[in-house]
């Protein structure tokens, strides 16, 4: 007699940022339940992909990570199975609130995978970034092995470093395992906030028809927000074993490449960069694609038209004011 299949329930937390948002967007589209834990109640960015209607099918809890009591309650609650773990405060604002930043981002975390140890659960997913490492110069290679030395230079990097150490922990003395995933540059509608959001914001005052100047250059490399939400969820459902972290990676390309298609598509558009390196290496994804081979991963020129067209869709829509 065939076992029913246990229903696949996603716990979201940080699911109204950017990312969030895409990953609420994909587990709807693919008919899965979903759970967003998320401290706000604004979803301006969910406004953009999903309308009331389709917004009505996910569970929106507004809790404080910080408390261990409502993230056990609610994983217990919605009987959770898959933890999609991504909130935390970005590198301004670790920068001007150190203690808060370390409440959020790594007694949070701990929180996360200790209300997994106490409801059973073997496997979590959650969010690092290339903010582990330091700048380009500390390594010979120019592009950044997964197990490279960490060397952050910033707060919300150290942070970072310690999720990883707490997952390897957890591994350790309570057979959890985990896949952290690290990021550089998401861009795509939704992302309107952090330090590396200026290319997408250069994209809606292209739109919008506004002067936009970039505050950072350097050799880069970009992942489309759609494709980031869909390897978390690929990561989530995989559950490999260990205490896994890897580079997205992607072809590095400049900040004037990245204008030129913007320029491209929308013709007139005024975009200016500074001249300031932004401090983080270009990084090797290769171990992260022999892991997850089949998840898309769509070109830079595709995804930035895709965004372009996005935007003018919303504010055509009303979603999105004329005047950013």
């Amino acid at each position: 007699m065939e076992t029913k299949k246990t229903q696949e329930i996603f716990l979201i937390t940080g699911a109204l940022g950017c990312i969030g948002t895409w990953i609420l967007y994909h587990l709807l589209k693919q008919g899965k339940r979903a759970i967003s834990f998320d401290i706000s109640d604004d979803r301006h960015r969910l406004d953009l992909l999903l309308n009331p209607k389709e917004q009505d099918q996910i569970t929106f809890v507004q809790g404080d990570l910080t408390v261990v009591g409502q993230v056990l309650e609610t994983m217990q609650a919605h009987e959770v199975n898959r933890v999609i773990h991504l909130a935390s405060l970005q590198v301004p604002f670790c920068k001007a609130d150190p203690v808060r930043g370390a409440h959020v981002n790594v007694v949070g975390t701990v929180n996360i995978f200790e209300a997994a140890r106490q409801l059973g659960l073997k496997h979590l997913t959650y969010a690092s970034s290339i903010a582990v490492y330091g700048p380009q110069d500390d390594y010979p290679e120019e592009l950044i092995p997964h197990d490279a030395p960490f060397g952050p230079r910033t707060l919300y990097g150290v942070y970072k470093v310690a999720n990883e150490g707490t997952a390897k922990i957890y591994l350790q003395d309570h057979n959890i395992s985990s896949t952290g995933l690290r990021p550089y540059i998401v861009y795509g509608p939704a992302r309107d906030q952090g330090l590396t959001s200026d290319p997408t914001k250069a994209m809606l005052a292209a739109v919008v028809g506004e002067p936009f100047h970039i505050n950072f250059r350097g050799k880069l490399q970009f992942h489309y927000a759609s494709d980031v939400a869909l390897q978390f969820i690929e990561a989530s459902l995989s559950k490999l074993d260990g205490a896994n972290s890897f580079n997205l990676g992607t072809n590095p390309v400049t900040i004037t490449e990245i204008v030129e298609i913007i320029k491209h598509i929308k013709p007139g558009a005024e975009i200016t960069y500074s001249e300031d390196l932004l401090p983080f290496p270009v990084c090797d994804g290769h171990e992260f694609q022999l892991n997850f081979s089949h998840v898309p991963i769509t070109p830079l020129e595709e995804g930035i038209h895709q965004t372009i067209n996005l935007f003018d869709n919303c504010i055509s829509h009303g979603r999105i004011p004329r005047s950013s």
